[in-house]
């Protein structure tokens, strides 16, 4: 859906605006922006992106800051909001979690002072339900149905917690080796293995350590949208961009060497170490192929990759002692925990599987 709008172009003359009705404030703000350069009217030269976390239902929190702050509001559904008034616009979007729900702002006004004031009141309103703890946001990419890429923005607490059992590939420990990652000057990760062996996981908490290190925010970049990474557009983004990270899931038809006939893993090789660099952000892949000969070479090769980690399924004994470390002190859920996981298998057990064994006890 489209929509135009007529402008003033001076000498007699009108000019028409065209908008791809993709988000509704967004058509609202550019309109108001080609208005003021047509007509030489004040505008929005300050811009400021506010993002949180609250132990709040959205609707609950978005109908306060609507009805609270004095502002005109609009709601188009229940997870963005839009408020107004002289030299403030602000448009908002959240989404919801379990426990508590994420939101950013961004916050268009006529100073410095307004902005600060804006953010403040919106602060006010969230109040004690204002979530302190590290964040991390997920700007999730994907290609529309006409061809486009866009994207949504999710905010997530950085609060998962590793446990070195889970890895036994990673003799040094998950720490240390997310820290090396950090402080290393190579720019990609492969996680390898099957579904459930907790690569999802080790890319949390790589993104929650970033942004520990930044003071309590990372961005990342993500995708698992095969058609949205066979273009320039996504690369150019994250080159030009703010993120700390690009992440690409189940990159399994990325990764496979040239020579078979994968057209699209240059644009990585060139943002890694290429003449357009990453500038010491990182990049993570996840796939599921088995063996590092289905990688490759030039993606994995010294200098470019810090790590090739294969992610597996846990034996018997390995099992044991990571149920033994989620159960610690608690030994009626401990018990518990390993008389179902031995009634699933008596082989190897996912790390999704062991959770979930861990968990049922609670």
């Amino acid at each position: 859906m489209s929509e135009a709008s007529p402008l003033p172009a001076g000498n007699g003359v009108t000019a028409s605006l065209s908008h791809d009705l993709w988000d509704f404030a967004d058509m609202i703000l550019k309109t108001r922006f080609a208005r003021a350069l047509a007509e030489g009217s004040e505008g929005y030269p300050i811009h400021r992106s506010l993002r949180f976390a609250a132990r709040s239902p959205l609707e609950h929190l978005f109908d306060e800051l609507a009805l609270g702050l004095g502002w005109h509001a609009q709601r188009l559904d229940s997870h963005s909001l839009i408020l107004d008034t002289k030299g403030l616009f602000i448009a908002g979007r959240g989404g919801r979690k379990t426990e508590y729900c994420s939101c950013h702002f961004g916050i268009w006004s006529d100073s410095p002072e307004h902005a600060a004031e804006a953010q403040h009141a919106i602060l006010g309103v969230v109040g004690e339900r204002y979530i302190a703890d590290p964040m991390f946001s997920i700007d999730w990419h994907f290609l529309t149905g006409k061809g486009e890429l866009q994207s949504a923005s999710i905010e997530e607490m950085a609060d998962d917690v590793l446990y070195d059992e889970s890895y036994p590939e990673i003799k040094e420990g998950v720490t240390s080796f997310i820290k090396r990652y950090l402080d290393a000057p190579e720019t990609v990760l492969v996680l390898q293995g099957p579904p459930g062996t907790g690569k999802t996981r080790l890319i949390r908490a790589i993104l929650g350590q970033i942004s520990r290190r930044k003071g309590g925010h990372a961005q990342a970049l993500y995708t698992g949208d095969k058609k949205s990474l066979e273009t320039d557009e996504i690369f150019v983004k994250f080159i030009t961009g703010w993120d700390d990270a690009f992440v690409v899931e189940d990159a399994d038809h990325l990764l496979r060497p040239r020579a078979a006939g994968n057209e699209h893993l240059h644009r990585f090789l060139a943002i890694a170490d290429g003449v357009v660099r990453a500038q010491g952000r990182k990049i993570i892949f996840s796939t599921n192929l088995p063996n590092i000969g289905d990688l490759d070479d030039a993606l994995i090769r010294p200098g470019r990759c810090f790590a090739r980690v294969l992610a597996r399924e846990l034996l018997p004994g390995e099992a044991e002692r990571l149920i033994a470390k989620l159960c610690a002190d608690q030994p009626a859920r401990l018990k518990s925990a390993m008389t179902r996981l031995k009634a699933q298998t008596t082989k190897s057990a996912s790390l999704a599987s062991i959770y979930q064994s861990a968990s049922e006890g609670r």
